[in-house]
């Protein structure tokens, strides 16, 4: 690249702000900054505040090193004391910026051209982003068919139209395959603003994807006939679903299941056959939903404290390992769907007191003795 031309600059700006759809003042800003960034590499240092006016009219760039007006002084570089910046600019106040020094500049050295295009392409790069991004605001909470488009160690990245969003390892099924190119639905959980630019952020993985899910193959729910009260789930393993019913003599279990399990099957195929789905009623009374959610465990009987928020189920000897689950799964996904704190205790069954059985010598012999009497 020879040296950068300011007046070719600002030619460009409306060019690259129709092929990139971003607004002229945005492609002018990303400009400014990249100036700014160019004239500091060549003439200033590291540290130093360096901002650029563009002058669109006349193809010429003003730059300025300016410094933070500050209560004490910790870099020389970029901060000024409030007494001094006072004797630059009267008006000058604390948390503002005095002007220091101001340069025109029309031409650029090689390296310091080199260093405005990068700038140029990283900033034009996020606001286009942005742009896109803007357009899935209202997409939050929505399942999109996208397509996978890299598989990385963390993160699996997944096009959608002109966007890419992220699937992060927290949010992928554990154990699902993700090809180069393969069609997969996802959930848009948000978009994430912090660290490098706006983030698409992407799930398979959480409870609201299977929401959406059913929300698909049971039309009751539109209706609200039936409703889906609370979730838990461990992507990949097992999901517990509390179901209700608004309509007297609907049975909510059957309707998510579906004849012959093929609503809740097509859920499966989408999350992953090795995904159990427990279906389970919803009931008001805290103990009885606990005992429900403990599903496929019986339950013997339930004491719940609620000031605590805390239950105690109480199983058989034979149902104590059913009830806890795998590795706990079991019981600490239904205090997850209930909002309680689960302890299980296993309860001996109550045998019935054998009669003693009276030696028929004894009774004759007590007979006798009253007789005798």
């Amino acid at each position: 690249m020879e040296d950068l031309n300011i007046k070719q600059l600002t030619l460009a700006v409306r060019t690259i702000a129709e092929e990139k759809n971003l607004p002229e003042e945005t492609v002018l800003s990303v400009i400014e900054q990249a100036i700014a960034a160019a004239w500091r590499r060549d003439n200033g240092t590291r540290d130093q505040l360096v901002r650029a006016s563009l002058n669109i009219n006349n193809g010429t760039a003003v730059v300025s090193v300016v410094k933070t007006v500050v209560e004490e002084v910790e870099n020389d570089a970029n901060q000024i004391g409030l007494e001094e910046a006072k004797e630059i600019d009267p008006a000058a106040e604390l948390g503002g910026e005095v002007v220091m020094e101001t340069h025109n500049v029309t031409t650029f050295g090689r390296v310091a051209a080199q260093t405005a295009k990068q700038v140029i392409l990283q900033r034009l790069r996020e606001a286009e982003r942005e742009v896109v991004l803007a357009e899935f605001e209202d997409k939050i909470g929505t399942v999109v068919i996208g397509t996978v488009q890299r598989v990385e160690p963390r993160v699996v990245r997944i096009e959608l139209g002109k966007a890419v969003g992220i699937m992060p390892q927290s949010e992928q099924i554990p154990g699902e395959y993700y090809g180069v190119g393969r069609r997969i639905k996802v959930y848009i959980k948000d978009i994430e603003r912090e660290g490098r630019g706006p983030q698409l952020i992407l799930s398979r993985g959480n409870e609201e994807f299977v929401r959406f899910l059913f929300n698909q193959e049971v039309p009751e729910m539109e209706t609200g006939a039936v409703e889906i009260k609370a979730i838990a789930r461990e992507a990949g393993r097992r999901t517990k679903l509390a179901v209700s019913s608004a309509l007297p003599g609907v049975d909510p279990v059957g309707t998510f299941v579906g004849g012959h399990g093929a609503r809740v099957q097509a859920v499966m195929n989408e999350i992953g056959e090795q995904e159990k789905i427990d279906i389970i009623p919803y009931e008001e009374d805290a103990a009885g939903f606990i005992a429900n959610a403990m599903s496929p465990a019986e339950v013997l009987s339930v004491t719940v404290n609620e000031d605590e928020k805390r239950a105690t189920v109480y199983v058989s000897e034979d149902q104590q390992s059913i009830a806890i689950g795998r590795a706990g799964q079991n019981v600490r996904l239904a205090s997850r769907l209930t909002g309680y704190e689960l302890d299980i205790e296993a309860k001996a069954p109550v045998k019935a007191e054998p009669k003693p059985r009276k030696n028929i010598e004894d009774s004759l012999m007590s007979v006798v003795e009253e007789v005798a009497e």
